[in-house]
């Protein structure tokens, strides 16, 4: 966006964060006087209108989430900081918002899938102009276990490895689009975007990762309906722990992604559409992986990094 032109005030919530840390280095030496750096809890509405009181903004762009889809997180974050953010926008001169969602709540079952949904729903009604872009898996989702295939440990998958499928897309790409969203009329409403394609399945990860690293295709398989058993049995102690409970939670997530393929759902068909899950951009995973290898791409993981 500063590449495009714009000017931007960016709340953050760690200050300490890398990218907080990274954004403060802009400010400072890329693009003095357009960029805006502050701390703010967006959770709470007083302290968050009390940062933003002294900006105005044309267009207010959200790609929080919450960082473990825990219950009381997700309803902290998905729903009740892009809330506050709204009343925020709603009150001044904001004119249009874009929401990055996540193309897994067309089939909801989960707690921040519910949370996302129930802020789309009152940023429909708001009465300003919206994007919610759904967006697929992006890179890092797919690049925890890069590092172990090279090591010639064998690449971790449920089941048979061809329980799901996904059209990935580069981070770069998807904000270029979420640019985009902020100036073309027929990127309003709900836009599903997926990454260039074809799409892929884990056991095809698996086979482009022993290629590109030149070991032996080696896959070790785990059975889904171990999460479904670890829900079930935390479910009970749950009732009366929120931290049980947000532990029954992750094994329901883990379950939803061995599970669920990253693409368009379509409902007369009950089926997921590749075909019709809509493409864009131009860097395709390979090149990901590819430039992983090479060490030009140091992508930050985070929760992937369990998968090491």
């Amino acid at each position: 966006m500063l590449e495009h032109g714009f000017t931007l005030i960016c709340p953050v919530r760690d200050p300490k964060s890398s990218a907080a840390q990274t954004l403060s280095h802009y400010a400072a030496t890329v693009a003095p006087g357009r960029l805006s750096v502050v701390t703010a809890k967006l959770d709470d509405e007083r302290a968050l209108t009390k940062v933003l009181k002294p900006f105005r903004a044309d267009s207010l762009v959200s790609c929080i989430a919450s960082r473990s889809g825990g219950i009381a997180d997700s309803e902290a974050v998905e729903y009740r900081a892009n809330h506050n953010l709204l009343r925020w926008a709603s009150s001044t001169q904001v004119k249009h918002f874009t929401l990055l969602s996540a193309i897994c709540v067309q089939k909801p079952r989960l707690a921040f899938q519910f949370a996302k949904l129930r802020f789309e729903t009152e940023l429909a009604a708001s009465g300003l102009s919206y994007t919610s872009v759904r967006a697929t898996a992006f890179f890092k989702s797919l690049s925890g276990q890069l590092q172990r295939v090279k090591r010639g440990k064998p690449f971790l998958m449920f089941g048979d490895g061809l329980l799901t499928r996904c059209k990935p897309i580069a981070e770069s790409d998807l904000a270029h689009f979420i640019r985009l969203s902020l100036e073309s009329p027929e990127l309003r409403g709900v836009q599903a975007i997926g990454g260039p394609g074809p799409e892929i399945t884990p056991l095809g990860q698996a086979q482009l990762l022993a290629r590109l690293t030149q070991q032996p295709l080696r896959t070790q398989s785990v059975s889904p309906k171990l999460l479904v058993a670890a829900a079930s049995a935390l479910s009970v102690p749950g009732r009366i722990s929120a931290r049980i409970a947000d532990k029954a939670e992750f094994a329901r997530i883990g379950h939803y992604y061995a599970t669920e393929s990253m693409l368009l759902w379509n409902g007369d068909r009950q089926a997921y559409d590749a075909a019709a899950t809509p493409e864009f951009g131009s860097i395709t995973l390979e090149e990901s992986y590819r430039a992983q290898l090479a060490g030009t791409d140091k992508q930050s993981l985070g929760q992937q990094a369990v998968f090491r």
